[in-house]
């Protein structure tokens, strides 16, 4: 190694579990289940926020529905590509289906019709697959605000909704709605209050319930 190389961290064994060991003990995990404690802290590893932990709400049977969902083979339904990018295949035993139903035709003409957004409109397109499904929500507010009304209006339960979406419009309201409405219901979920999300936390939460599957 030349002198002048900096010394850090290579092998990727002990980085991966490094970080992991780090999320442990700077997040405050006691609050909940052990399954539910292994979502967020790849929800955590994600950002690399571990105070993220004071503000998650979640279902307790969140990672157990995930889990199952996907061990069944169920579809990942994704707002946004950047979401789906950030699945790990080779963690889906049963291959499922990863959808993303943002830039299909028609969706501009919906939006249009609808007076809303492009992701919301790219929800009406879910209806075939929203039964037991994983839906995991990494962007856009609108999708959530959307997917709540529809299964208000009687679609079918997923398994669970993965809800992040980010930003300082409507993201930290839809996602108190989640939590509102996802107490007591059909679905797990899993989200954040406030402000802060991404997709990138969406995926980790899909990838932390394929891991699980895995195990089963």
């Amino acid at each position: 190694m030349s002198p002048s190389a900096p010394s850090y961290l290579r092998d990727p064994k002990a980085i991966y579990d490094l970080s992991f060991e780090r999320v442990r003990a700077e997040a405050r995990l006691d609050r909940f289940s052990p399954d539910v404690a292994e979502m967020v802290i790849r929800v955590i590893h994600a950002c690399g926020m571990p105070d993220l932990a004071d503000d998650i709400i979640a279902s307790p049977c969140v990672m157990e529905r995930t889990a199952a969902a996907l061990g069944q083979g169920a579809p990942i339904l994704c707002d946004c590509t950047m979401v789906a990018s950030g699945i790990t295949r080779r963690f889906l035993a049963t291959r499922n289906r990863v959808v993303v139903t943002l830039n299909n035709e028609g969706v501009a003409g919906d939006a249009s019709r609808l007076g809303t957004t492009r992701s919301a409109a790219a929800v009406e397109q879910w209806h075939h697959d929203i039964g037991g499904a994983v839906v995991a929500i990494g962007n856009a507010p609108t999708a959530l605000f959307h997917l709540l009304e529809k299964l208000a209006d009687g679609w079918p339960s997923p398994a669970v909704i993965l809800g992040f979406p980010v930003g300082f419009v409507g993201a930290a309201e839809s996602k108190d709605l989640l939590a509102q409405r996802g107490s007591g219901a059909d679905f797990g979920f899993i989200t954040v209050s406030g402000t802060r999300g991404g997709s990138a936390m969406a995926s980790a939460a899909v990838n932390a319930g394929a891991i699980m599957a895995g195990r089963n």
